[in-house]
């Protein structure tokens, strides 16, 4: 399961978790991306069982990019304490989404197949999750001869017959 090595501080305020993602949210390492559309804590349980569920439909085939790495502790006060006597003590770790954050990633994989694993992963996350493709430009696409070239790409065509 996914926890930082070491921390500067063992308990943390929690923080906001309102406003949008300003980074993190383009699909920058795979061909195919699973947004957020809401924010969230996602615990590093949560990820983990997303990051599986993708793994096994995709019969371990491509890779999987984890964008979300769970580095805030939350703590938790015994049950049946009384109010006060301090804060809790830290029981997990979380990851901060905030809405538009990318938070996994997949290439190697057909589209059909990608759509599937990460509406799996989505199945296991508790935000409404949106799938993203990454915008290729003309040229990259395959099969898109003479998409940079003053001509079109017809006329490329019929100068290979002659």
């Amino acid at each position: 399961m996914l926890s930082p090595k070491r921390v500067a501080h063992r308990k943390h305020q929690r923080g906001k978790t309102d406003g949008v993602a300003h980074r993190g949210n383009t699909v920058a390492y795979g061909d195919y991306g699973l947004m957020a559309m809401e924010p969230k804590w996602i615990t590093n349980r949560q990820i983990e069982a997303a990051r599986v569920a993708m793994t096994r439909h995709t019969k371990r085939g491509g890779k999987v990019f984890i964008r979300i790495f769970p580095d805030m502790p939350f703590t938790k006060k015994p049950a049946e304490t009384r109010q006060g006597n301090g804060k809790g003590n830290p029981e997990g770790w979380v990851a901060v989404v905030k809405t538009g954050a990318i938070m996994f990633e997949m290439v190697g994989v057909d589209e059909a197949t990608a759509r599937e694993a990460l509406a799996l992963a989505s199945d296991k996350l508790p935000i409404k999750t949106k799938f993203i493709a990454k915008r290729h430009p003309v040229g990259e696409i395959p099969g898109a001869a003479g998409a940079y070239d003053d001509e079109p790409a017809a006329d490329a065509a019929t100068k290979d017959k002659e």
